[in-house]
């Protein structure tokens, strides 16, 4: 067996949330170990991956925050690199074409008359008659929009994205990804984007005058793709004196109470075992990888083990000709085609594509992990890409001349009925027999957020680590990035700082 490496922290996955810590934590002085599994890339779902010159965005990042700590953060990091985008995207649905956010007159145009008319009277109708308690994505979406927008633009896409009908999904979700929109706000940006097509620069307002983060004009964002920011974050994590592995697939935690120090074990793609011990355990991996491999194995495994995660492909087409959409995605609501969205790279930044007479355009597919979509093989995914996008409308199939497969595992957390109790039995367990594990980010923490939310929780936890006590809960980190102490008259600011959604019948 290898010798033992030690450090102070030791943090599992070199994603926005794990390199974010390692960063801060290497600044202030700290010994840093990261093992992360992927053997080249860092930056996990916000990574950039590259083809032949072309770059690809897994999943697009829009770079927006409330949160001046996340943005002056990301400017630390990447000080000369970002650019000002546009934001520009529309809804395919039905052989049209509806611009998101909507505007007024093209959406009454596509949808007739007839039709929006009694998509109003289904608002007005819910709203008379609305789901006292709703449980599940459909009740919530329908309160907000009613039946008839619910199914034509909420309906389709959802259930594309995570596998499951809407009548499965919790209230959670919606509560949180379309946060201050609902009908009423959604019309009155409408008939301003008709009125002034790009929106405001700022981002949208809702009735509340907060900025809605669905509905926002533009954003910065590095020249050539998200990783620029991940790879300066590990350069500056090395150059101060951390470690990172690249390759190393964690296989073991163990905790000795006793002197307070873990030992993790990790593997290298070569199949060689590796041990680190360190006094903390910053743990980016998805719950129910980590609690497995934790020994002895926790009371919590059943609940860890419960949960559920869905997986994504982008196929990535070369196209041959130039400035084929204006768009940065267009979401496909259309049932009759198995793509998702489709992103288009050039529209990101000119520098993701490396002939100014060629396109890229990713389609993306979501599925689980083990299934016909993840299993097939990468030719019969571009033909797949290929055949769909044709059918679309957007490229003839003589302008295709390549592409590639990118899979990425466990993208999203699923939320489920049952996701909120089982994550609570585990932290409930972890925080109490483990003072020194740390859970932050997306996957670390069973939470849907953007990367700017995964960055403040890595944050906040560093601050903890550096003062050697807990000053802050990072769970109450809310979607937005923000953060409000608790104890005395702060105390309500921290519980508005908590994602209020719609509880489960008879939930308290």
């Amino acid at each position: 067996m290898a010798d033992t490496q030690h450090s102070e922290v030791f943090v599992i996955g070199a994603g926005p949330a794990g390199l974010t810590a390692s960063y801060l934590l290497t600044k202030a002085g700290v010994a840093t170990t990261v093992v992360e599994a992927d053997p080249h890339y860092v930056g996990g779902i916000s990574r950039t991956a590259t083809y032949k010159g072309f770059r690809f965005d897994i999943g697009g990042h829009l770079f927006f925050s409330k949160s001046k700590e996340v943005v002056d953060l990301w400017h630390e990091l990447l000080p000369d690199d970002f650019i000002e985008r546009p934001r520009m995207s529309r809804i395919y649905y039905d052989g049209k074409y509806y611009s998101y956010p909507l505007k007024a007159f093209e959406a009454l145009n596509n949808l007739g008359v007839i039709e929006s008319t009694m998509c109003v009277l289904s608002f007005a109708y819910k709203q008379a008659f609305p789901n006292e308690r709703p449980e599940t994505f459909h009740d919530w979406v329908a309160n907000q929009f009613g039946e008839r927008l619910f199914s034509i633009f909420f309906k389709t896409y959802t259930e594309k994205v995570w596998g499951m009908s809407c009548d499965e999904i919790s209230a959670d979700w919606a509560a949180q990804r379309i946060k201050g929109l609902d009908l009423w706000s959604a019309m009155a940006n409408a008939l301003r984007n008709s009125i002034k097509p790009l929106g405001l620069a700022d981002g949208q307002k809702g009735p509340d005058g907060e900025v809605i983060k669905t509905l926002i004009g533009s954003f910065q964002y590095p020249r050539q793709g998200p990783g620029m920011m991940w790879d300066a974050a590990a350069a500056k994590t090395r150059a101060q004196g951390g470690t990172i592995h690249m390759g190393h697939t964690l296989t073991g935690l163990d905790y000795d109470a006793d002197s307070g120090i873990w030992t993790a074990t990790a593997t290298t793609q070569e199949g060689e075992s590796k041990v680190f011990t360190a006094r903390h355990v910053i743990s980016t991996a998805p719950i129910r990888e980590l609690v497995t491999s934790i020994t002895p194995t926790p009371e919590c495994v059943e609940a860890a083990e419960a949960l559920r995660y869905r997986d994504f492909i982008t196929v990535a087409l070369v196209v041959d000709k130039p400035d084929l959409f204006p768009d940065n995605w267009i979401y496909i609501h259309e049932p009759s085609v198995k793509v998702g969205r489709i992103q288009n790279f050039r529209s990101w930044s000119p520098e993701m594509v490396p002939d100014p007479n060629q396109s890229c355009l990713g389609l993306e597919y979501f599925c689980f992990e083990g299934d016909g979509l993840w299993t097939a093989s990468d030719k019969k995914l571009i033909r797949l890409a290929k055949r769909e996008l044709v059918k679309i409308g957007l490229v003839a199939n003589e302008d295709i001349i390549d592409g590639c497969v990118v899979r990425q595992k466990k993208a999203y957390p699923v939320y489920d009925a049952d996701y909120r109790d089982n994550v609570e039995e585990i932290r409930d367990e972890l925080s109490t027999r483990y003072p020194g594990l740390h859970l932050i980010g997306r996957n670390g923490m069973h939470k849907y957020n953007n990367q700017d939310h995964a960055m403040m929780t890595a944050m906040l936890t560093v601050k903890n680590i550096l003062a050697g006590k807990t000053l802050y809960d990072v769970w109450c980190v809310n979607e937005d990035a923000e953060y409000h102490e608790e104890g005395g008259s702060g105390e309500a600011e921290a519980l508005k700082s908590v994602r209020m959604v719609p509880r489960r019948v008879g939930e308290r």
